[in-house]
């Protein structure tokens, strides 16, 4: 990395509308940190982006004194790609406009925006597109990684809904991008990898959702995790596209529902959304509660942007995350039984092992929509001391490694996750 006079300096910082934050500056600390509480870097700049011009002036600084560089969008960055040590990073989460067309059912975003900001935009027509299930997720690093939530089985990938990007590419060009003007550098962004260049603004297909959907949580007791997730697994291939049911299985948080003395134990819940009439839905979920005799349960009728942060509590900034991943075409005895055992040994209340269905409209994209299509099994583990990272971390490393030699039907993930 070459060296940049003072005088460089000044000029770069006239020439930026944001802010150029520095070492000893006294926010640099508050600023350089993400979500994940376990990525501990040190830029040497930040350049707290308002426009698109200042990342183009930004790239150009780059350039000039051959600075390595990362990207941070919303900041909820599992792998840490969007802190680097010792370069420039190209803050943008202050670029957080909103833009929504009810007529068009289109909606626009800038890269800082969370999903609060996008579906509380959006939700005011009663609207929505396909995101995550975590409010405080980067809209930029969830989409631009495939992206899947409560909806995608019903309308699809967040990428699927994709309809175009503004792009600054690495030489400073400010490109638009959709299916028929950049038509391959719009292809490589909706789930090809990374490197291809900065969005700055994406524009996404809505639908009509809520404002209110069916949705809540069944709570099943350790013991009965066999017959639960077995009957999971086959009901999730043939339910309906507008339901989506995931399995969380971990040490019960004091929900107000469940007795406590449950509280602390390990259970097996089921979480569900169903995006369609209600009565409906109280239908289609019936035959869930029949899976064993539950603890308890919360299910009701409440605003969808509700439901997307109902499981905040559990995620919350500044605790030491680590997550393993791996996805399946079908669920069979083998990986079900490996996810019992290594449940059954969650070394904390901070850890748990999910599995996210997808299915459903994922499944009809064209070929070559790069897309995650299979469930995900994920085992994820938060703390808040650092003295314990190697038992978590150990944790999530090793279930992930019993699960893989028993799944003949695993799938590698083909959408790669770039920084939020």
């Amino acid at each position: 990395m070459s060296q940049f006079s003072q005088t460089q300096l000044k000029e770069f910082k006239t020439n930026v509308a944001g802010s150029v934050i520095l070492p000893d500056d006294p926010q640099y600390d508050e600023v350089r940190q993400i979500w994940n509480a376990m990525i501990d870097r040190r830029p040497s700049m930040i350049v707290r982006c308002t426009s698109a011009a200042d990342v183009v002036h930004s790239l150009r600084f780059i350039h000039q004194h051959d600075l390595s560089f990362s990207i941070r969008g919303g900041g909820h960055n599992i792998a840490g790609n969007a802190v680097c040590d010792a370069g420039l990073m190209i803050d943008l989460s202050l670029m957080k406009e909103v833009n929504i067309d009810p007529e068009r059912q289109h909606g626009s975003v800038e890269p800082g925006c969370t999903l609060a900001d996008f579906d509380a935009a959006a939700q005011a027509y009663g609207l929505a597109t396909p995101l995550g299930i975590n409010s405080t997720t980067g809209v930029a690093g969830l989409t631009l990684g495939g992206g899947f939530g409560w909806l995608s089985r019903k309308y699809g990938m967040t990428i699927d809904n994709l309809l175009s990007m503004e792009v600054i590419t690495a030489d400073g060009q400010e490109l638009h991008a959709n299916e028929s003007e950049n038509a391959d550098l719009f292809w490589g962004l909706r789930g090809g990898g990374g490197n291809f260049g900065i969005v700055t603004r994406f524009e996404y297909q809505l639908h009509p959702v809520g404002p209110n959907v069916l949705c809540g949580l069944i709570v099943f007791p350790f013991d009965q995790a066999k017959a639960v997730i077995t009957q999971f697994a086959r009901f999730t291939e043939t339910m309906p596209d507008e339901l989506n049911v995931w399995m969380i299985t971990r040490q019960a948080p004091p929900l107000p529902f469940l007795p406590e003395e449950v509280h602390g134990k390990e259970i097996v819940a089921l979480a569900m959304c169903y995006a369609g009439d209600p009565a409906e839905g109280e239908t289609h979920i019936a035959p869930l509660r029949e899976f064993g005799t539950a603890y308890g349960e919360h299910i009701g009728i409440q605003p969808y942007t509700d439901w997307q942060q109902a499981f905040d509590p559990l995620l919350t900034p500044g605790a030491r995350n680590y997550w393993k991943t791996h996805n399946f075409s079908t669920l069979d005895e083998g990986p079900i039984d490996a996810i019992i055992e290594y449940a059954s040994a969650l070394p904390s209340s901070q850890c748990e092992i999910f599995i996210a269905t997808i299915g459903g409209q994922t499944r009809r994209a064209l070929p070559e929509a790069i897309a995650s299509l299979s469930p995900t099994v994920r085992a994820t583990s938060d703390w808040q001391s650092s003295r314990r990272s190697s038992i978590r971390q150990t944790f999530s490393v090793s279930t992930r490694t019993s699960v893989r030699p028993k799944c003949p039907y695993a799938q590698t993930m083909r959408v790669v996750i770039i920084p939020n």
